[in-house]
């Protein structure tokens, strides 16, 4: 299987009729539902139809294939969930960012995430897609954030943004998938002020 870069699935019109963008909704939460319970391997595009009270032709109007589905659940889901902040200073916006994140993750897709991520060492290509959108997609949320906050000459000079870039998501992520420790407002607090703004603030 080859490793490719991700560039999205079927587009509306391509084939087949128009597609009834009313149905997407559904279809995305059935695939989130039935890969909480399953897994990723075992996620079938029978299965999402079955929980979705839809045919399997209208899942394949829309994408091409079990990855073009699940990235784009995942890239929607992020995209409503975890919105950019942009509250006027660096230390607002990063409080914003990890909670709308531990929100995310905690939330109803929590068990599909985990079961997402679980599988990326052995699905070469779900995890290139996923590096190239959903992963993509917080990086990039985040470093605009410390653009910003630079701008307003929040930032020291040297301050290590992409190395605090990996370090909040890593932070999560540890504390949701392996230890198992609750992953709150006071976590949250925490790193805020204990780890990401001094090695960031001047």
């Amino acid at each position: 299987m080859s490793t490719v870069p991700y560039n999205g699935g079927t587009q509306a019109g391509t084939r087949g009729r128009p597609r009834d963008a009313s149905r997407d909704e559904a279809l995305r939460q059935a695939t989130l539902d039935v890969m909480a319970e399953v897994g990723y391997r075992a996620l079938t595009m029978d299965a999402v139809a079955a929980r979705a009270r839809a045919g399997k032709a209208t899942i394949y109007r829309r994408w091409d294939s079990k990855l073009d589905l699940v990235i784009d659940t995942c890239n929607q889901l992020v995209r409503r969930e975890i919105a950019e902040p942009d509250t006027g200073s660096l230390e607002g916006d990063l409080r914003d960012f990890l909670l709308s994140f531990t929100a995310f993750l905690t939330g109803p897709v929590g068990k599909a995430a985990q079961a997402l991520v679980g599988e990326l060492p052995h699905e070469p290509e779900l995890a290139a897609a996923f590096r190239d959108t959903f992963l993509s997609n917080q990086r990039d949320v985040l470093h605009r954030v410390l653009d910003r906050g630079a701008a307003r000459g929040e930032l020291r000079a040297d301050a290590p943004r992409s190395m605090l870039v990996e370090l909040a998501g890593a932070a999560l992520t540890y504390r949701l998938m392996i230890t198992g420790d609750p992953l709150d407002q006071a976590f949250v607090e925490r790193l805020l002020n204990q780890v990401m703004l001094p090695l960031l603030r001047p």
